[in-house]
C-alpha cells in the first residue's frame, strides 16, 4: 500500500498566508468552508487544501457590482465668484 505524503500547515502559518485573523481561519473552519485536521489538541490544515480554497474564493471579473451603482460627483464649491 502506498503512503501519501501531505505538506502540513498549522493555523498561525495558514491564517498568515490567508490573511486574515487566526479567529477568522478558525471560523473557515468551524463553517465546513476549510478542511482541517486535529491530531490530539493539534489542529493542521493540508496545504494543497488550502491552494484550493484560496481558488474558490477567487472573485469573478464584473461580479461584484461596483460599475452597476452610480457614483454622485462631490459637491464643488465655485471660487470664481469671489
Amino acid at each position: 500500500m502506498a503512503t501519501q505524503e501531505f505538506d502540513w500547515l498549522n493555523t498561525s502559518e495558514t491564517a498568515s498566508m490567508l490573511g486574515v485573523t487566526p479567529r477568522t481561519l478558525y471560523r473557515f473552519i468551524d463553517e465546513g468552508k476549510l478542511p482541517a485536521y486535529r491530531f490530539g489538541r493539534v489542529i493542521r490544515l493540508r496545504a494543497d487544501e488550502v491552494v484550493k480554497f484560496i481558488d474558490q474564493c477567487r472573485i469573478e471579473p464584473g461580479s461584484l457590482g461596483i460599475l452597476e451603482t452610480e457614483v454622485e460627483p462631490a459637491d464643488v464649491e465655485d471660487d470664481s465668484t469671489v
